[in-house]
């Protein structure tokens, strides 16, 4: 997985920063027979209840939490969770109003068709409001250099799909910055944390990751 581990969704060390995030959330139906089908992992109609968690980390609308959520455009909008869904993480975080220069810098740094084609990730994801402490200049040039700025995103992405009850059970994670040091996943639901950073809108599911958005950058090297 070369490519992967250049890849990476977060921004920079140098701000550990406030965030707003996003979402809404729609229901979806569980079975009630005895056998109930494999959930489609491309189709949120044919997916599982919020009761009952995919084993390979895979989400629901229904399992989506977090005071932040309700900022997400409703509906079938771009950037709602309808839109974002069957699209793979990138494509569909570029249609999200909330994560413009997080999307930039992705752009900047060539990784989104590394990003759509992996097959299964986690993504810590921070919105616009975290890189506000930066200015315009310090971010536009952050992005111009692509070698600065990849280990930083790497360090937002985990090689395994991981949903909230995943990330509890795990406790520490391995990102694809594996010099960064670990991720450390305290508490649970709207109290979990990772690496102090808390959640405003988990389980997120797009069609080839899980998305969790933060309230902070997250530094490589913090928890050596």
């Amino acid at each position: 997985m070369r490519n992967l581990r250049i890849a990476g969704l977060g921004l920079t060390a140098a701000a550990a920063l406030t965030l707003t995030a996003c979402s809404g959330s729609d229901t979806a139906s569980s079975g009630s027979s005895s056998s109930a089908p494999a959930p489609a992992p491309s189709s949120l109609m044919a997916a599982p209840s919020s009761s009952m968690a995919a084993a390979d980390g895979t989400t629901t609308n229904a399992d989506v939490f977090g005071p932040a959520c309700s900022q997400l455009p409703q509906g079938s909008a771009p950037g709602s969770l309808d839109s974002m869904g069957p699209q793979p993480v990138a494509s569909a975080a570029s249609t999200n109003p909330l994560l413009t220069k997080l999307v930039a810098a992705v752009k900047a740094t060539n990784l989104v068709d590394t990003l759509n084609s992996a097959p299964a990730i986690t993504v810590f994801a921070p919105a616009d409001p975290a890189f506000a402490a930066l200015g315009d200049a310090k971010f536009a040039e952050l992005a111009g250099k692509a070698a600065e700025l990849s280990p930083i995103l790497q360090y937002h992405v985990v090689g395994k799909r991981y949903d909230a009850k995943g990330l509890a059970t795990a406790t520490t994670l391995e990102s694809l910055n594996t010099a960064g040091g670990p991720l450390k996943i305290e508490g649970t639901g709207e109290n979990m944390t990772v690496n102090g950073a808390k959640i405003l809108c988990g389980n997120i599911p797009t069609k080839n990751a899980t998305v969790f958005v933060i309230d902070k950058v997250l530094t490589p090297g913090a928890n050596k």
